[in-house]
């Protein structure tokens, strides 16, 4: 699975217009338990341990797409913990979330992946400016592009949600903000928005599978278009909120009000422990609840987070949904959701992969709202309803497809 430069000889710039050329997938946050479960999860396919279930990529629909092969994705990323992926995997192997016939299996793959993790940037060690923070992540990135001969490398952001940001006017003004990064009394963007800028200077497209904020400041997203870097967002769409898209809309075509949509999320795990945090979860219940607002035009959505240790990775997940039917009726659904959540998100984190490179190989640049499928808040796009997002990430997918064949030429 793992190539070396000295392998193939080819230059990086050879797959530029072909999707399905060997591809790096760089994972921030790369020793957390989504990314080791990303990581484990591609090796099991790579060498056919398992099945692509939960792939949205190896379902019928994307079958003529030109993506590239899961055993042409290499993986490294950034991280700021020195616990190994291969440790990771053991204590997710331990509370019974990895079957321990695959932690066997693909052990010498996450010995390979976490040979190629690089330390994150934590603003409390960081000494200079941004700008300085930045080129040094972005250079991570370039030589690993390099080193392994890839045509190109998608950085996902998989780090803990970071408190909602407050704007500032630097934020919105491209030259303003790269004198203020320059500025090594200052830092005026987030970690998160740290690492989406060094993907931009790295050429890198990237997606934010968190809540924080990311690429999602104006500034960083003009400097993303301006760089030909295509890019997605924002906080991964994979389990109880991806219900409630599929649930709201088919209540809307029924002709059926709602008049209260309450839920509670209870989890455990990294998770639990970093949105116990009331500034972090804010970040949290902002996206979740603002797809069910637009979908369901009630305000009345309130949402709790409970951190419950015990539970580790399974996330359990209540609803409670009060409508009003024909002549005043009443009508009560509830819902209980109950998944390793890690196991929800890694299979969407190799889809993204795939699909920015495909985006990336077609030209594309900036926001992909068509990607808005994979995401609670999806950027450049107002769509909520899961299966209208579905038609159009397939959609999306077979034209830029057509796009890529015709530039590639017969």
């Amino acid at each position: 699975m793992h190539h070396h430069a000295a392998d193939d000889p080819a230059p990086a710039t050879s797959g530029a217009h072909d999707p399905s050329a060997r591809t790096g997938l760089w994972l921030v946050g790369a020793r957390g338990s989504v990314a080791t479960t990303a990581t484990l999860g591609l090796a099991a396919l790579a060498e056919g341990h398992a099945p692509p279930t939960g792939c949205v990529t190896a379902q019928p629909a994307f079958a003529g797409v030109p993506f590239p092969a899961f055993r042409d994705l290499v993986i490294g990323g950034h991280d700021v913990s020195t616990c190994s992926m291969a440790k990771r995997a053991e204590a997710l192997a331990d509370a019974g979330m990895i079957p321990p016939r695959l932690l066997a299996a693909t052990h010498p793959a996450l010995e390979a992946a976490d040979a190629e993790v690089r330390p994150g940037y934590d603003p409390r060690e960081h000494h200079g400016s941004q700008q300085e923070a930045a080129e040094r992540l972005a250079a991570d990135v370039v030589a690993f592009r390099e080193r392994h001969s890839l045509a190109r490398v998608v950085v996902v952001d998989l780090a803990s949600t970071e408190p909602p940001v407050e704007p500032l006017p630097e934020h919105d003004d491209v030259d303003a903000l790269r004198a203020a990064l320059a500025d090594p009394d200052r830092a005026v963007l987030p970690p998160s928005s740290v690492t989406a800028y060094a993907a931009v200077l790295a050429g890198a497209p990237y997606a934010a599978f968190t809540p924080s904020v990311g690429m999602a400041i104006p500034a960083l997203t003009r400097l993303a278009v301006e760089a030909g870097v295509p890019v997605a967002g924002q906080d991964g769409k994979t389990g109880q909120t991806w219900l409630r898209t599929v649930l709201a809309p088919a209540f809307a075509a029924r002709g059926l009000r709602v008049l209260s949509w309450a839920g509670t999320n209870l989890l455990g795990g990294g998770d639990g422990a970093t949105l116990a945090d009331p500034d972090a979860v804010r970040s949290k219940l902002a996206t979740k609840s603002r797809g069910l607002r637009d979908l369901t035009g009630s305000d009345v959505t309130p949402l709790h987070i409970d951190n419950v240790p015990d539970l580790g990775d399974v996330k359990v997940a209540w609803d409670h949904v009060h409508v009003e039917g024909f002549l005043g009726s009443r009508i009560t659904l509830q819902t209980t959701w109950s998944a390793y959540d890690s196991m929800l998100a890694a299979p969407l984190v190799l889809d993204l992969a795939r699909l920015l490179a495909l985006a990336h190989a077609a030209g594309v640049a900036g926001p992909v709202p068509e990607l808005g499928f994979f995401f609670k808040d999806p950027w450049a796009s107002d769509v909520h309803d899961a299966a209208a997002q579905a038609d159009q990430l397939q959609a999306w997918a077979a034209r830029v497809a057509g796009e890529v064949a015709s530039r590639v030429g017969p």
